[in-house]
């Protein structure tokens, strides 16, 4: 069913009347939903996170204290319903997720997952449903301003607990609601926004996001990660099932890939994938843990590789979707590294030029495995007829 979605406030100081005004000038409008009552000591998956975030912006003064309208953050966004949710998971999950809770208010901290690196607190539950509701404003307002400006500003989701691991029946890898998913199907629902495509570059497989959308053939999911990591799923022939076949991209990349392997992805891949599909949104699960300072993985990205990314997929969705972007915060376990990336990713937003050579030390780089690379795309412009 199509429903048309409100105007929202962005600020609470800016009334309603002045926001088509506002949606035409911004250049990027985000949402924070920093959950932090939702953390654990020394897990990498912690408060401090979404926090640095922003005292990063703050600092690169890309906050609209120092922007003004150019850059907007949403602070009067809805919390996600159950039925919202219930889109991508089952309700039976989602009330067995409700019932925890009680287990850890008692607890404090608990283990929720099969793989015991997902845990839970008393305030998991809520604050999952604030970070999926936080997206779905986004989505919202993006779509009403692409109806009055040919120049949408990109939304981003600066959001926890992530959500690309979680599965339609459970929690998985640090995630509990599928973010992206959830707003997939909102996007189809609410906006009548029939044909969704999903950017994946987080450096693990976004196997949740997948496993929703197999066989569906309205939702394309692409997803670039570090061959043999967490989880394990996402190889090259995994292309979805029946009518979603040719709808599921995975390409794993060798450990060492880093900017030109990417530069080479998106123009040979994700590209041209893009252009076949003819998308009427692009959603992005950006995860920053493929920077090479980050903890959990094994890939070479630099700053300015983020700074690639954000601005050659904004023109991708200028190109082929009226603009119509919004970014979803994934992994990115260096705090330094995830919050410099989102910066940059700011950067690129509102066409400045990057400031990547600051952060980017070109010691920590070395020789990118490029015969693999070159490889891995052959074989999956092969598969995908490219």
């Amino acid at each position: 069913m199509l429903v048309t979605s409100r105007t929202m406030c962005f600020e609470a100081s800016t009334p309603c009347s002045s926001a088509e005004t506002d949606e035409s000038r911004a250049k990027v409008i985000y949402s924070l939903a920093p959950a932090m009552g939702h953390n654990a000591e020394g897990h990498p998956e912690c408060s401090s996170r979404v926090s640095a975030i922003v005292s990063a912006l703050e600092k690169a003064r890309l906050t609209p204290q120092f922007r003004g309208s150019e850059i907007v953050q949403l602070k009067n966004f809805r919390t996600a319903t159950v039925d919202d949710i219930a889109n991508v998971h089952s309700k039976s999950y989602v009330s067995a997720l409700e019932k925890a809770m009680e287990w850890a208010s008692v607890q404090g901290v608990m283990p929720i997952d099969v793989f015991g690196d997902t845990y839970a607190t008393a305030t998991t539950f809520n604050e999952s449903l604030a970070a999926a509701g936080a997206g779905l404003s986004l989505v919202d307002y993006v779509v009403a301003a692409s109806k009055i400006t040919k120049n949408p500003p990109v939304g981003f989701a600066l959001i926890r607990p992530p959500g690309h691991h979680a599965i339609p029946k459970g929690p998985m890898g640090f995630c509990f609601f599928g973010n992206v998913a959830i707003a997939a199907r909102y996007a189809q629902q609410a906006h009548g926004l029939k044909r969704v495509f999903i950017i994946d570059f987080d450096v693990h497989h976004g196997n949740g996001t997948s496993d929703a959308f197999y066989d569906d053939p309205d939702i394309f999911f692409l997803s670039t990660h570090q061959d043999g990591s967490f989880p394990g799923t996402g190889k090259f022939d995994d292309l979805g099932h029946g009518n979603g076949k040719g709808a599921t991209l995975n390409l794993p990349l060798p450990e060492g890939s880093g900017d030109l392997a990417m530069r080479s992805v998106f123009d040979q891949v994700i590209v041209p994938s893009a252009q076949r599909f003819k998308p009427d949104i692009i959603l992005v699960s950006a995860g920053f843990d493929a920077h090479v300072l980050d903890p959990l993985a094994n890939f070479q990205f630099g700053t300015g590789t983020y700074y690639m990314l954000a601005m050659s997929i904004k023109q991708l969705a200028k190109d082929l979707c009226g603009g119509r972007c919004v970014f979803f915060l994934e992994g990115g376990y260096n705090l330094e590294s995830l919050s410099n990336s989102v910066v940059e990713s700011f950067r690129a937003f509102i066409g400045e030029p990057s400031a990547a050579a600051e952060h980017d030390d070109p010691s920590f780089f070395h020789d990118e495995p490029s015969l693999k690379v070159k490889q891995a795309i052959e074989r999956i412009k092969h598969l995908h007829s490219l």
